[in-house]
């Protein structure tokens, strides 16, 4: 069942009529304020989802300081907060970019000119040169991948010259 589905009172749903589900043209109060609920509660979950997940930010936020060093729940929600927001505003603006040049991929770049835009130069340089470093390792991967394949089909190619040498009469 979606969210849309379900049914916030845990009541049975009434069953649908010609003249709707209240017997009448009017609202009560009671679904006024259980539509209220639902739509307070749709929001929050956007809010939510819009989040990275606290764990994540968490062991980020542990791996830059030192063993014995403590961090709060609050501290934690508030930088997951603030990263999420960061993290949105710059996605926004790399949108925007992207929606000009009638594309609908935001790519690396996309992102380094949108930090640059929004005055985080240092930021932009720093990732510029990880983005490079992420791409060679990328490519790297893939030639690696691409002659692991090639030494797969070379070893088949021999095995079945093996065999044919092996089974032709002479």
């Amino acid at each position: 069942m979606g969210l849309d589905e379900k049914n916030e009172d845990n009541k049975p749903p009434s069953p649908p009529n010609d003249e709707g589900n209240s017997g009448g043209s009017g609202s009560s109060s009671a679904e006024i304020d259980s539509a209220t609920r639902r739509m307070q509660y749709m929001a929050e979950l956007r809010e939510q989802d819009r989040w990275l997940p606290i764990n994540n930010v968490s062991r980020l936020m542990k791996n830059t300081l030192p063993a014995s060093a403590k961090v709060s729940k609050d501290a934690k929600e508030c930088m997951q907060e603030c990263v999420s927001e960061f993290i949105s505003f710059v996605t926004s603006e790399a949108s925007d970019r992207c929606a000009g040049d009638k594309r609908k991929t935001i790519n690396g770049e996309d992102i380094l000119i949108s930090l640059h835009g929004l005055g985080f130069e240092n930021y932009a340089e720093v990732l510029k040169i990880y983005l490079a470093k992420y791409r060679q390792q990328q490519a790297l991967k893939n030639q690696m991948m691409y002659d692991q394949e090639d030494g797969e089909e070379d070893g088949e190619r021999q095995r079945e010259m093996s065999q044919e040498e092996e089974n032709s009469p002479e």
